[in-house]
Formats: structure tokens, sequence, C-alpha cells
């Protein structure tokens, strides 16, 4: 039969937050696979676990992947860690998980601290609905993509950065979603845990003046629909029914269809944009 594979979450800074469980299915699989062998050897150590350890990191997911999907169907159990946290949410685990699935394996998650989850309860902001975006890629035409998408984005938007990135990222942030309410979320769990609730242009303020240190969670309020609805009617405002008309059926969607979609965006009813048109001829 096959192993089973485990994703332990692991201390996002304080080591109390380790669950029984974890610590006792990292005791009792076969072989433990780490993001960093060094980081994590403390944390073992910390908890006497002596379960023999691979590295698993992002530039060998694929080689050390497959040779760890051989090692599950073989039988041997096998725990899958990160640095900090949950496996698999901004992490190279997601891809072994899939390579998990294709192979038939079986795949359990032990719930643990995540920082994206307890930045979003500690934020003050919506909680109810978010999106999580990790961290913004690096690639310039890329993170633009992302950020345009952002701007429409009404759920609570959480990022991940690092010290040395804040200000141009919170830089870019309001010169493309505008200013908006913001909790930036900074060594959680840690002796100097802090939420900082404030703005965006606060916050480029603040830490154009104060060096930011640790690592960052931002949380930032979504846009109001309301606000995007008066945003979208006040666009089709400035152009004639006839052209929005035109604008649909250039696409290949009949007169009648297109008369209900631009009644929809013109909050009109569909026999008041008919009798429009009637009347114009």
């Amino acid at each position: 039969m096959a192993g089973k594979l485990y994703l332990c979450a692991t201390p996002i800074g304080n080591l109390e937050d380790m669950t029984f469980r974890v610590i006792r299915t990292l005791k009792e699989v076969d072989l433990i696979a780490a993001e960093d062998t060094r980081n994590s050897i403390r944390l073992l150590n910390h908890f006497e676990i002596h379960t023999p350890m691979t590295s698993y990191h992002e530039y060998n997911k694929i080689d050390k992947g497959r040779y760890l999907i051989g090692q599950l169907q073989e039988g041997k159990n096998i725990a899958l860690i990160t640095d900090a946290g949950m496996p698999g949410i901004s992490d190279p685990g997601e891809e072994l998980v899939k390579m998990a699935y294709e192979a038939g394996v079986e795949v359990t998650s032990l719930p643990g601290a995540c920082a994206c989850v307890t930045a979003l309860t500690l934020s003050g902001l919506s909680t109810r609905r978010f999106c999580f975006e990790a961290f913004l890629p690096a690639e310039k035409k890329e993170r633009q993509q992302i950020l345009k998408e952002l701007q429409t984005e009404t759920r609570t938007i959480l990022i991940y950065e690092a010290p040395h990135r804040l200000v141009r990222t919170l830089e870019e942030l309001l010169e493309t979603l505008g200013n908006r309410r913001l909790t930036v979320c900074r060594e959680l769990t840690k002796k100097h845990e802090t939420a900082f609730l404030t703005t965006l242009q606060e916050a480029v303020e603040h830490y154009r003046e104060t060096e930011p240190r640790g690592e960052c969670v931002l949380v930032l309020e979504g846009r109001s629909r309301k606000e995007l609805e008066a945003e979208a009617q006040a666009a089709w405002d400035q152009i004639s029914i006839e052209e929005h008309m035109k604008r649909y059926e250039d696409q290949g969607i009949d007169r009648k269809e297109a008369m209900k979609l631009v009644a929809k965006d013109r909050g009109m009813k569909k026999r008041d944009v008919y009798q429009y048109l009637v009347d114009q001829k």
C-alpha cells in the first residue's frame, strides 16, 4: 500500500503555536521534507523530533518531488513542512500535492498557523470575503497586470511583502488603487507583533521616514460595490444609447440581446431602450 503525504503547519514565529497533532505526526512519519533543513532542524530539535529529513524547495521541487512520490508509492509516510506556516500556501508544496494526486497518493492537511489568516483576523477590516495575492510578481508586466486587476477588487486583499521592498510596493498600490484603508501586520505572533491600521497614503509617508523591519502582511480594503456601479454608470452616460448598442452588436451579439445588456448597464428597462431607439428613427 502507498503511504500518505501529511501537510504539517509549523509556527510563524511563536513556537507555542505548534499543535500536538503535528508534533506526533512528525515523530511517526518515515521522512520529513522541509523547505530549509537548516532552519527546520532547530524546530525539530526543540520538540525532540528525530525523524530523518530531506530538502524540498522551489529549486528542486520537480526532481525531488518525483523522488518523494516514489517513496510514498513504496509505502513510506512523508510529512511536508515549510519554513513557517502552512505548506502549499505561497509555497512549492503546491506542486508536490498535485503530483501526489496524479500518482494516486493520499494527502491530508494538519491545520495550524498561517500568516495570511492571522493577519486578516487581526486587521480590523472585513473578513467575510477576501483574496490572497501572496508576494506580487517581480516581473514588471505581470505585476502591472495584477495591480490593474486589483483596482476593481471588492474583497479584502492580502499581500505579503519583505521590509526592503515595502515602501516601493506601498507607493505602487497607492498610485494604482488610490488611497484605501490598510492594516500593516508585521512580526506576527512574535514579541514585537504590530498591527498598524492606517491608509495607504499615511503608510507611505510613515515608512519613508521609518525604516521597515520584519516580514509584513498588507491587508487592504476592497472597493465599494456602490462606488464601482456609480463609476460604470457615469462611464455609460458619456456615450449615447446608439453607441452603446453598437459596442455589443460589433461583438456579434444580436440586437435583442444587446438591448437587454444596454438596459442592464444603464439601469433602464428593456422596453425603454427599445422605445428610445424607435423614437430616434
